[in-house]
């Protein structure tokens, strides 16, 4: 089996950077990417400096691009099953292709999948005119007649009193989940109207929203919005390669990236186990990958410290 320096598990924003500052640094890298990245269904890409509204695929093609120019960066479109640790401490990596790879270094980089609430056709609006980041896409529905879609009180809150930014014709949807009397008060200080019974279904037309009909039979009209998700990570790589998890599911990290294994980093939305801009995701890809470098020189330096002991 062929020998990689590093290893990056996913060429999202955080993959994909850590793979162009490796290249960079003439490590060989082996990328892997399956096209299951979660920002397949945007439309556009916000609030990345001189990338502003790129299409995701646009966005990826170009990345690859500046990737593929550094021949030691290895780009395998493989979904990786499986990675574990060698009696040698090196890590083998395996696919549903059935092709395996050995690695020094893993950066796990696979980002995150929503799980949305139990609502007839919810994807098909998804990332046309129901979002998940106020910041990303508020601008493009600023003024407009909007829902929040949150069966969690303390998400509904801050939604509420984020996506009111953007605009005050604002209603919030909880699916037959009854809110506290605190968090209605709340609410209604900003005049947010709140419909606490179930959704029935939502229409539109191509992925564009138009109205919500409640189980009564009640219905509202609306152009889009917000819907607040479960994050899960696709896979349990941090967990079978023994990477410590803080309470609520996100790995521990250090501010590079390393997680508690050595040689192995976590980068991106995959680390958080929540959503992360194009740009942010990128910077700590970028860390990750330095500290990559910095390691492997600091591991060169111990060994030879270490030859020169023996002598």
């Amino acid at each position: 089996m062929e020998l990689f320096d590093c290893a990056i598990i996913g060429a999202g924003g955080a993959g994909l950077n850590a793979s162009l500052i490796l290249g960079r640094s003439r490590k060989k890298v082996a990328l892997f990417d399956n096209g299951t990245n979660r920002n397949r269904v945007t439309q556009e890409s916000h609030g990345f400096l001189t990338r502003d509204g790129i299409k995701p695929a646009k966005f990826k093609e170009v990345a690859l691009n500046d990737v593929e120019k550094y021949p030691s960066v290895h780009y395998f479109q493989n979904t990786v099953i499986n990675i574990t640790k060698q009696p040698n401490g090196l890590y083998k990596i395996e696919t549903l292709e059935e092709v395996e790879y050995v690695a020094e270094r893993i950066i796990l980089a696979t980002g995150v999948q929503e799980e949305f609430p139990s609502i007839p056709d919810i994807r098909k609006y998804y990332g046309k005119s129901l979002f998940s980041c106020p910041t990303c896409d508020g601008w493009e529905l600023r003024d407009q007649p909007l829902i929040i879609i949150s069966e969690n009180e303390e998400q509904t809150l801050f939604k509420g009193k984020l996506v009111y930014n953007w605009s005050e014709d604002l209603v919030i949807a909880t699916n037959g989940h009854e809110l506290s009397a605190p968090a209605l008060n709340e609410l209604e200080r900003k005049d947010i109207t709140v419909i606490t019974e179930p959704i029935q279904n939502l229409y539109g037309v191509d992925g564009y929203l138009n109205k919500i009909v409640f189980s009564s039979g009640f219905e509202i009209e609306r152009v889009g919005g917000f819907i607040v998700p479960n994050f899960v990570r696709p896979n349990r790589f941090a967990e079978q390669l023994g990477c410590h998890l803080n309470e609520n599911g996100s790995i521990v990290v250090d501010e590079a990236g390393r997680t508690s294994q050595g040689n192995v980093y976590a980068a991106g939305e995959t680390a958080k186990l929540g959503q992360s801009s194009l740009i942010v995701a990128a910077a700590e890809g970028y860390k990750a990958a330095m500290a990559v470098v910095f390691d492997s020189i600091i591991l060169k330096i111990f060994r030879l410290i270490m030859d020169i002991k023996d002598l």
